[in-house]
């Protein structure tokens, strides 16, 4: 009835009524977004109070969550429009509006806005900013990073020379065609040793260091140092000034560390954070995508796919080919590689033509390979091999070696038919991965080049030692799998027993991952023995038994394996896997367990 009342109203005459009820509404005290909702609806008239009105509005609805909403009032506003001086905040406030869905749309508005004749020398650093945040989300870092050099460069503050060079470090982080990466490491390495990280700005210069040192494969301890004294008491992703990149960048490292706990703790409050401010674009697609991606590197592939598929929903929204997406379908790729479900991420990646798409104009996680590793699932070795030589040729002259991060060396490895090739590139592997220093990273290069052994003695000894190192790490899946390949040599090499043993913790470990076709072939190894798979263990893998919490407070108390061993009256291997159960669990290595135990308070099962 009151919508055929209205529509019965002469639309002059409703227009006219509108104006009216917007005074009578602010006159009331009942609120911007009400008087907004009158005003959206009248003609332009040049008026300043009705720009204003709708400007608040705008602001109300950004802060509840409703950027839709909010672009509606800006760009009713700019319509009025607002007087010259004004114009330049009113183009600025509608293109970040729309930053977190249209960075496309963004970049129109924020151009616009830099051209205006009137614009204070604040308001200009925040639209170089933003502007190189919306270009960068649109897949263009060439163009963010030139955009923020040319700001730092004309910059006569300090503070706004140091923002824009943190900017700068970033985005020429993410491309693919930087000129001079090395030089750029050389630079961020000297500014890093004298910052203090006093203030924001020097924090996150201080992270662009953290994750520089880790891509280049420098030691985790290296990386590890400036992430905690980037991280200070905390980073938020929603700050208007710095974005979420860094933060992300952050907590990525301490993931690649083999601290994926930590790293965990870091996404779910930025995702939080996210959500109550009501941003549901690139930002918390890119949330829900890289927890996942911690989740998978821990070794819970169910959970993993769940936030992936969450992540790539909302970057479809965004936009075809801009990195919140291929993103979010490199990472789904790998886990349903992982999980033995190779023509579904066959079908995803046809669905979005990721072959095409990958590489593109930006640098991200090991996903640098996924294509690569469905083509050797697929059987296309020739193509895989020719697709790794180039992700090599475009990284290695940027120091970009840590095969922790992007393991291109260890794939191609598998995929040549030269043998010789084959162990230069899974030696070199090795070599780096000693040199960063984590134990799964350790434990992968170790497995690979197990792999590609022809002598059974050797296998069995590097598949022996890549099984001990990935044990004392949080790395769940790539453990399961080492296991299950050491049963097989073990089997092959008339170890009855042995095998058995370690089929059955593979086994074990491939079920708790959710990896279904690795437990498959646990099961058909085993019946191959002539064994029966033992129960296996009832395990929830976010709770420490009271027997491993025991032990987990032995460990940070600094008591050697031997020594619990005798304690609880057991053999070393018992304590050994122990403790690689209480490191999948919280998800950290040695190093980080302490804060991890008192930080979680994980609570012991009955």
């Amino acid at each position: 009835m009151a919508t055929a009342v209205y529509r019965a109203i002469p639309a002059a005459f409703r227009v006219a009524m509108h104006g009216q009820a917007a005074a009578v509404v602010s006159t009331a005290g009942l609120g911007v977004t009400s008087v907004a909702r009158h005003l959206l609806e009248v003609h332009p008239e040049s008026d300043p109070w009705v720009v204003r009105q709708l400007r608040e509005a705008a602001r109300d609805s950004l802060r509840s969550g409703a950027p839709e909403a909010a672009r509606r009032c800006l760009a009713r506003a700019l319509r009025e429009p607002p007087a010259l001086d004004e114009r330049a905040d009113v183009l600025f406030e509608l293109g970040c509006s729309a930053l977190l869905t249209e960075p496309a749309t963004t970049v129109n508005h924020l151009r616009a806005a830099l051209d205006e004749p009137v614009l204070a020398p604040a308001l200009r650093e925040m639209i170089v900013y933003r502007l190189a945040q919306a270009l960068g989300h649109s897949d263009r870092m060439a163009e963010a990073a030139e955009t923020v050099a040319e700001a730092a460069r004309e910059a006569t503050d300090a503070r706004t020379r140091l923002h824009m060079q943190a900017e700068q470090f970033m985005w020429n982080a993410f491309r693919a065609d930087e000129p001079d990466s090395p030089a750029r490491s050389r630079r961020l390495a000297r500014l890093a040793e004298h910052l203090t990280g006093r203030s924001l700005a020097e924090r996150y210069i201080l992270g662009l260091r953290a994750w520089d040192a880790m891509v280049r494969g420098e030691s985790a301890e290296t990386a590890l140092h400036y992430a905690r004294e980037a991280l200070g008491d905390g980073m938020s992703w929603t700050d208007d000034q710095w974005g979420f990149e860094v933060p992300v960048l952050v907590a990525l490292t301490f993931m690649y560390c083999d601290q994926p706990g930590q790293a965990e703790e870091l996404f779910n409050a930025g995702i939080a954070e996210c959500e109550r401010k009501g941003w549901r674009g690139a930002h918390l697609s890119f949330g829900f995508t890289l927890l996942g991606y911690i989740r998978y590197r821990r070794g819970r592939l169910d959970e993993a796919e769940t936030l992936v598929r969450a992540g790539l929903r909302i970057a479809d929204r965004v936009g075809r080919n801009v990195p919140a997406q291929y993103f979010a379908i490199g990472i789904l790729i790998e886990i349903l590689l992982a999980r033995g479900r190779t023509s579904d991420a066959h079908d995803v990646a046809v669905k979005y033509g990721y072959g095409d798409v990958v590489p593109s104009a930006v640098v991200y996680p090991d996903s640098q390979t996924v294509h690569s590793e469905l083509l050797l699932a697929l059987g296309r070795r020739r193509e895989a091999e020719y697709e790794l030589a180039r992700v090599g040729l475009r990284l290695e002259p940027r120091g970009m070696r840590n095969p922790a991060w992007c393991p291109w060396r260890l794939h191609l490895a598998r995929a040549t038919d030269n043998p010789e090739h084959a162990a230069a590139l899974a030696a070199e592997a090795l070599e780096m991965a000693r040199r960063f220093g984590t134990q799964s990273a350790i434990g992968q290069a170790l497995h690979t080049t197990a792999s590609i052994t022809e002598n059974a003695a050797e296998r069995l000894r590097l598949l022996a030692d890549a099984v001990a190192h990935l044990e004392r790490s949080p790395a769940g899946y790539d453990l399961a799998s080492a296991l299950v390949d050491h049963g097989v040599a073990l089997r092959r090499a008339g170890l009855r027993q042995e095998a058995g043993e370690q089929l059955h913790r593979g086994l074990e470990g491939a079920v708790q991952c959710g990896a279904d076709a690795l437990a498959v072939r646990a099961r058909e190894e085993l019946d191959a023995a002539g064994l029966w798979p033992l129960q296996l263990r009832s395990d929830d893998t976010g709770l420490l038994t009271t027997q491993e919490r025991q032990v987990a407070e032995w460990a940070v108390a600094g008591r050697s394996d031997d020594s619990m061993a005798e304690e609880l009256g057991v053999g070393l291997p018992v304590v050994t896997r122990l403790m690689s159960d209480i490191y999948r669990k919280v998800g950290s290595d040695r190093g980080g367990l302490e804060r991890m135990i008192r930080r979680q308070s994980l609570p012991p099962s009955r």
